[in-house]
């Protein structure tokens, strides 16, 4: 994450007056099982696509505000960072995907018994959507009864 003073003056002048939402109560639920045996996916919002899907829309007035299903078995090596942002580095993302989408550090729990199982798919979101509207209201419902007809106990989540 970038310190405010490392960005250009119009990026800093728009945090500035940018109306951060607040969510309270922060919505989650308690884990009803025990990690090891729990079924856990990722959600990102890194921007991470495959090759062969749409990258995100950069240029979508508010953000993009869909997802991509990313399956179980993805390469790390596959998956493109789209995430338009300028504010941060994504060197390190473009060098080791896992550092916005840890897929392969979740399979390495599952190995490990840490965690029950991986799920068979994951989603990738767009950060910085400046107009989260939509987003909740209309496409997060929708990621969510994803995971809960997979049976997901537990998600990652990787803000980026």
């Amino acid at each position: 994450m970038a310190e405010l003073s490392e960005l250009g003056l119009a990026l800093r002048a728009y945090l500035a007056a940018y109306r951060w939402r607040t969510i309270d109560p922060v919505p989650w639920s308690p884990l009803r099982k025990p990690l090891g045996e729990a079924n856990v996916a990722i959600v990102s919002t890194a921007g991470m696509v495959l090759p062969e899907q749409e990258p995100f829309d950069n240029d979508r007035r508010g953000g993009d505000v869909s997802f991509r299903e990313i399956p179980s078995d993805a390469q790390t090596s596959t998956l493109i960072d789209t995430h338009r942002s300028r504010s941060f580095d994504h060197s390190g993302i473009r060098a080791d995907a896992n550092l916005g989408f840890p897929i392969d550090r979740l399979r390495e729990l599952a190995e490990e018994g840490a965690i029950g199982r991986v799920n068979h798919r994951h989603l990738s979101f767009m950060g910085s959507i400046t107009a989260p509207g939509r987003l909740v209201r209309d496409t997060a419902p929708v990621a969510a009864q994803l995971l809960v007809d997979d049976g997901v106990d537990a998600v990652l989540l990787v803000p980026v």
